[in-house]
């Protein structure tokens, strides 16, 4: 099947495309997806000549039976207009149109993604600060480990970072002094560079991690205990580690990427600022956060008992 898809040229131009890496892994596993099912369906080997018009809404009808979500359905069939586009650039095969063309997205329902409201992130923050305390205290030997993870859950609380973007941080990408700072992501998603400006407790947090962070050769900004880079698995931990003690187990890194985008929004900040600071190409993506969430729509509702 492999040679018939050809996905190692289609990963090598999804590359050349400044593709995540995120985007890629998807697009293939989808492509497989169709292939696979496309071969139950008809009886044959895929071939590039199969993927046509037709068979992509035997697959949406398929996918809708299913009752795949909107949002996974229009992503497997952005990933096979990507794919169609390829074959064509590529010449395996000659499309008068896209096959993908035509068939319509699955309409999504537009929910807001889960935030911290300004209480909740209040509360964060002192628990963050409760426990760094007593662990300076009562767990020396483990304070660099308290201080990083601090460091870490406001970073991402007040600069909205990714989590692969935050793992990816070196020394040499934070310019701090007492009155001003910024961080510099290198490697955005897109690997598109931006900088992000740093508060003062931001600026506060890393300096206290700083000044206890090991001499190493390593000059990742965050390391683990054998000098090594952090993981993914390492932030979300940071995150848990502060925030399960207080009640909020389901909060998440990408939790407080959230918070910090909705409280720019609610701050009236436009936009544009909020998707450069994000790291976001389109603004579509970043118009997500007006959307009302639960508690902007309990709010609302207390206008009424003044009518």
């Amino acid at each position: 099947m492999i040679d018939t898809l050809h996905l190692d040229e289609f990963q090598a131009y999804l590359l050349a495309e400044d593709r995540s890496p995120v985007t890629i892994a998807g697009y293939l596993g989808d492509v497989r997806l169709f292939a696979r099912w496309l071969e139950d369906h008809e009886g044959d080997a895929f071939t590039p000549d199969t993927l046509t018009n037709e068979a992509v809404r035997g697959y949406k009808q398929h996918l809708l039976e299913q009752a795949a979500k909107p949002k996974t359905i229009n992503r497997r069939l952005a990933a096979l207009a990507a794919y169609a586009h390829w074959l064509d650039q590529a010449g395996y095969v000659r499309n008068a149109r896209n096959p993908v063309q035509g068939v319509k997205a699955v309409k999504e329902t537009a929910l807001a993604p889960r935030w911290l409201d300004r209480k909740q992130r209040a509360a964060l923050l002192r628990a963050v600060d409760k426990e760094v305390e007593d662990a300076m205290h009562r767990y020396p030997r483990l304070r660099v480990m308290y201080l990083r993870d601090a460091a870490i859950v406001k970073l991402i609380l007040y600069t909205g970072l990714r989590v692969g973007e935050i793992i990816q941080l070196r020394t040499s990408d934070l310019f701090l002094d007492e009155r001003k700072g910024s961080v510099i992501v290198r490697d955005g998603k897109g690997t598109k560079r931006r900088e992000v400006p740093l508060n003062a407790k931001v600026r506060k947090a890393l300096i206290d991690y700083l000044q206890v962070r090991p001499e190493v050769e390593n000059n990742l900004l965050f390391i683990g205990q054998q000098n090594e880079g952090v993981q993914s698995k390492t932030v979300q931990r940071a995150v848990s580690r502060f925030a399960d003690p207080i009640g909020f187990r389901d909060v998440t890194p990408h939790t407080l990427r959230h918070t910090f985008a909705k409280s720019l929004i609610d701050s009236g900040v436009s936009l544009d600022k909020v998707a450069t600071l994000l790291g976001h190409c389109n603004l579509n993506t970043t118009r997500i956060y007006t959307t009302p969430g639960v508690g902007d729509l309990e709010d609302a509702t207390l206008y009424l008992e003044h009518d």
